[in-house]
């Protein structure tokens, strides 16, 4: 059980983000109804049929009138037409905040399109997930022991900011504060480039002639490394695209490490190549440890 309760929860986009939230919250007894708004009949009705929302819309304005609570779960490409959307009916006292990857773009969207409701909007990232996406990904405990950055801006009303900080924490989450500039830039390095480089890799793979011929000899490696390659194409566009300038700082960093590693390996510099690898192993181990501390 927890103090915190929702009558009304509206998740806008029931993925695995908001798909997830909303049944961690049910399974705390915290929220009372929730109802879910997305584009497609069938995703609605899988969420429906699992339990992840209590009534489904394909009306987002319709859908937020009497909410308590908003999660705006969508790619964040969409985020600017949902605010657009939803700012006329919002309730006086409504809560709305975001699932989004990136903040600096979403923060500037909410600015123009919440108007007067802009004081409880509280940026949000939880930094959890999975290579699967829809309703039928989402899972009561995908933030349990996860970090959620929360993003608040300086008109952000505190009692907002304290009642998305107690949902996240009923999900089980740490909750720890960041500016939106910080958020990104760290976002790029350490969420944004992975997938850069998983997108890239499998697509190098796939466009061999004898691709089906090779990836029938991968093992574990390759698994591993393209694991996140099964992500949200959609999703990770708008990611990209709104977070373009640190990514891009980021892939030029990667770009010249593969480039150093190239020339090594053209010129059969051994010594090099270990002192690359290891200074990866040392680097990788010593992350695992201060990760293993908390």
């Amino acid at each position: 059980m927890t103090s915190l309760h929702i009558n009304k929860l509206v998740i806008i986009g029931v993925g695995l983000i908001g798909g997830s939230f909303a049944l961690a919250l049910k399974k705390a007894k915290a929220v009372k109804h929730v109802v879910g708004v997305g584009r497609t009949h069938k995703n609605l009705s899988t969420a429906l049929r699992l339990g992840v929302i209590d009534e489904a819309s394909r009306d987002a304005a319709q859908a937020v009138r009497d909410a308590d609570m908003i999660l705006i779960g969508t790619p964040v490409g969409q985020m600017a037409g949902v605010m657009q959307a939803i700012a006329p009916h919002l309730g006086d006292k409504t809560i709305i905040t975001d699932g989004g990857s990136t903040k600096q773009d979403v923060i500037v969207c909410a600015r123009k399109y919440l108007g007067k409701h802009f004081p409880r909007f509280v940026p949000a990232h939880p930094m959890a997930g999975t290579e699967n996406s829809g309703a039928a990904a989402a899972f009561a405990g995908l933030y349990r022991g996860r970090k959620v950055i929360l993003v608040p801006q300086r008109e952000t009303s505190a009692r907002a900011v304290a009642r998305v900080r107690a949902a996240w924490m009923t999900c089980g989450a740490n909750v720890v504060r960041l500016q939106a500039r910080e958020h990104d830039e760290i976002l790029a390095a350490v969420s944004h480039l992975p997938h850069v480089a998983a997108f890239s890799l499998m697509s190098t793979l796939a466009k061999r002639k004898d691709a089906k011929r090779i990836l029938g000899f991968s093992a574990g490696g390759l698994r591993d490394t393209v694991r996140i390659s099964g992500s949200s194409p959609e999703m990770w566009r708008d990611i990209f695209l709104a977070n373009r300038k640190a990514l891009l700082m980021d892939v030029d960093k990667y770009i010249n490490e593969i480039k150093y590693l190239r020339s090594s390996l053209k010129a059969g510099d051994g010594d090099a190549l270990q002192a690359l690898f290891e200074h990866a192993r040392v680097a990788r181990e010593r992350w695992l440890v201060r990760a293993r501390r908390g």
